[in-house]
C-alpha cells in the first residue's frame, strides 16, 4: 500500500502528543492527510511513527452529519478506492462504520456527528478527529469525547476565531499545565497537489486579517484591541523586580481585582489573585496577607485603603494626574507581558478591552468595560515604573 503524501502526513506522522492540534490556512490539505493517516491505522494498525493500535475503534467526527459526508468521509472513501482496499473491508452505510481484521484484531473506523448526543456521551475509542473543531462546543462536545478516548486525538480547524476553546483550553492552558498537546501549522504551501489556480486566488488575498487567517494559518486578531500581543507562561519567576500588587475595589456590578505584578529580564509579569464579587476589605485583607508586597490602589477609595493598613497589607494610594488613563496604558505598552496561564479574569479582559471605534475607526479612546484587572496593573504600573529622581511621576 503506497500513499502519495503530503508534509501535512508528515507533520502528523511523526507527532508525538495526545492531542495533535492541526491550525491551518485554507487549502492546506489537512483532513486529507489525516484521513490518509486513518486508512493506514484501518489496515496496519499504525496511526503514526511507532504507535501501534492494534484493535480497537477511531471516531471521525463533525458538527452535522451532512458535513461530515461531503467532506471527511468522503476523501476517506477516496483514498481507499485509490488504494484498492474498499473491498477488504466490512462496510456499514447505514451506521456508517468501516472495519477490517487480520491476525491482530479487529479495528473499525466511525463517522457521527455531534448532534448525536447519544453517541458523543455513550461510546469509547482509542482515537478521536475532531474535524472543523471550531464548530464544536468544548463542555458539551469536546469534553465528553475526549474523557471517552483513551490513545489519541487529532483535530483541524482554520483559526478564524481568536477566542475559540482549543486555543484557550488546549493550546494555551493545558500545553503548559500537562505538556500533552502539540499544534501543527500548515499553510496552501504543504499542499503540493493544489491547482495553480487556487494558489492565485489564495496569495491574491489582500485583506489584513483574512491573510493572518487563511493564507498564513494563524489566529485573527480583534480590531482595536489595546493588548493584542501577551505571553502566556505556566508561573511567576521566582526572582521578580519591582514586584507589587495592584488592587481595584468592587463589590456589587464590579469584582475587586488584585494583580501580582514585576519584571525579570525585561518583561513585565502578571498574576491574578483574586477576581471576585461581593468582598469585603476583611477578604481582600485575608486574601493578599500572605504576599508580603505593597499593594497600590485606586486613591478614589481613601477608607478602603486605610481598612486595608489597619488590616495588616501595606496598602497605598496611587495619585491620580490629567488624562490618567491613557497614561497608565502608555507606560505597560512599553513592556512585553507575560500573563500566567491561570489568570482566567485577567486573560479573558485581555482579549475583551478595546479602543472605541467611531464611525467604523478605531480611536485613541479605551471602553470603560472589561478593564478591571487592567485598572489594577495601571495602579501598579504607574507607581513602580515611572520615577524621576526622588519624585514619583504618578496615573491613576
Amino acid at each position: 500500500m503506497q500513499i502519495v503524501k503530503s508534509n501535512v502526513f508528515d507533520y502528523n506522522w511523526n507527532s508525538s502528543k495526545r492531542i495533535v492540534i492541526n491550525r491551518g490556512g485554507t487549502r492546506a490539505g489537512k483532513t486529507y492527510a489525516l484521513m490518509q493517516m486513518f486508512a493506514v491505522w484501518l489496515i496496519t494498525g499504525y496511526i503514526r511513527q511507532g504507535d501501534f493500535i492494534p484493535s480497537g475503534t477511531a471516531s471521525v467526527v463533525r458538527k452535522t452529519l451532512p458535513a461530515l459526508k461531503a467532506t471527511a468521509q468522503k476523501d476517506f472513501e477516496e483514498i481507499i478506492d485509490g488504494l484498492g482496499v474498499r473491498g477488504l473491508l466490512k462496510e456499514n452505510k447505514t451506521d456508517r462504520y468501516y472495519q477490517y481484521t487480520d491476525g491482530n484484531g479487529t479495528r473499525t473506523l466511525e463517522f457521527f456527528s455531534v448532534d448525536d448526543q447519544q453517541k458523543v456521551r455513550g461510546r469509547k475509542r482509542q482515537i478521536l478527529f475532531c474535524n472543523e473543531a471550531n464548530e464544536l462546543n468544548y463542555s458539551n462536545d469536546f469534553f465528553q469525547l475526549n474523557i471517552r478516548t483513551t490513545d489519541l486525538i487529532f483535530i483541524d480547524f482554520n483559526p478564524s476565531d481568536p477566542y475559540i476553546w482549543i486555543k484557550e483550553k488546549l493550546e494555551d492552558e493545558r500545553a503548559l499545565e500537562l505538556g500533552d498537546v502539540e499544534t501543527i501549522i500548515t499553510t496552501y504551501k504543504d499542499n503540493p497537489f493544489l491547482p495553480e489556480s487556487l494558489v492565485r486566488e489564495i496569495e491574491a488575498i489582500k485583506d489584513e486579517t483574512y491573510r493572518k487567517v487563511y493564507v498564513h494559518g494563524e489566529y485573527g486578531t480583534v480590531r482595536g484591541t489595546i493588548f493584542p500581543d501577551v505571553t502566556i507562561v505556566s508561573e511567576m519567576p521566582k526572582h521578580l523586580k519591582k514586584k507589587a500588587i495592584g488592587l481595584d475595589f468592587g463589590f456589587t456590578n464590579d469584582p475587586t481585582a488584585a494583580i501580582l505584578c514585576g519584571i525579570h529580564e525585561g518583561a513585565l509579569y502578571l498574576d491574578e489573585l483574586l477576581y471576585d464579587y461581593a468582598l469585603t476589605n476583611q477578604d481582600i485583607a485575608r486574601e493578599l496577607k500572605q504576599y508580603k508586597s505593597d499593594v497600590f490602589c485606586d486613591s478614589a477609595e481613601p477608607k478602603s485603603i486605610e481598612e486595608l493598613k489597619r488590616a495588616g497589607l501595606r496598602a497605598k494610594a496611587t495619585k491620580k494626574g490629567a488624562d490618567s488613563i491613557r497614561a497608565g496604558l502608555n507606560i505597560l505598552k512599553q513592556y512585553e507581558l507575560r500573563i500566567t496561564s491561570r489568570s482566567i479574569n485577567l486573560l479573558r479582559e485581555q482579549k475583551q478591552y478595546k479602543y472605541r471605534e467611531k464611525d467604523g475607526k478605531t480611536i485613541n479612546e479605551p471602553i470603560d468595560s472589561f478593564n478591571h484587572a487592567w485598572d489594577a496593573i495601571r495602579y501598579y504600573a504607574i507607581i513602580k515604573l515611572t520615577r524621576s529622581d526622588n519624585n514619583i511621576l504618578a496615573f491613576g
